[in-house]
């Protein structure tokens, strides 16, 4: 992995705040989908979801301006909606990240950093990126009051030269 992917992939705070700190007031959140639906079976696997049952699936762009810079997938199941992630459900434009690290650091458990072949995306995702080559992606189970959620993000090549302005 090249040095300048690596500083995103294995960012350990949160990747929302050094993205502002990027991009200043160009940074924003473009949610692509968002609503209740089956996880993938990897991500059912992951969050220990039992087989048939629903998550809230939300998938958004972070950008700068109208530029993508990450792609990112939450899978958020129905318990972690209550009581503390209740807020969780009714984040509009604004980032994930904002909530999950605002107050005390949240719990990661367990993390994964893969190659990504965009090719397998869904259209609505892939559409007006125009990647031909894999990038660079990560996902970790987070838990907020004691209950899970899936965070992948996937670095666009873009990402690297707000590295370099920034």
């Amino acid at each position: 992995m090249p040095r300048p992917t690596s500083s995103w992939v294995f960012e350990s705070g949160s990747l929302t705040r050094r993205l502002k700190a990027a991009c200043g007031a160009d940074f924003n959140v473009r949610v692509i989908r968002q609503g209740f639906a089956h996880p993938f079976p990897d991500e059912a696997l992951l969050l220990k979801l039992r087989s048939g049952r629903r998550a809230l699936v939300r998938e958004v762009e972070l950008r700068s301006g109208e530029c993508p810079l990450v792609l990112a997938r939450s899978v958020l199941p129905v318990q972690t909606l209550k009581g503390a992630g209740r807020r969780l459900a009714h984040l509009g434009n604004r980032p994930l990240g904002e909530i999950l690290f605002a107050s005390r650091r949240p719990r990661r458990h367990g993390f994964e950093a893969a190659r990504v072949e965009t090719r397998h995306w869904h259209p609505e995702v892939r559409a007006g990126l125009g990647l031909a080559t894999p990038v660079w992606g990560r996902r970790s189970v987070y838990s907020i009051a004691g209950r899970p959620l899936l965070v992948a993000e996937f670095f666009l090549p873009a990402v690297l030269s707000v590295t370099e302005s920034a």
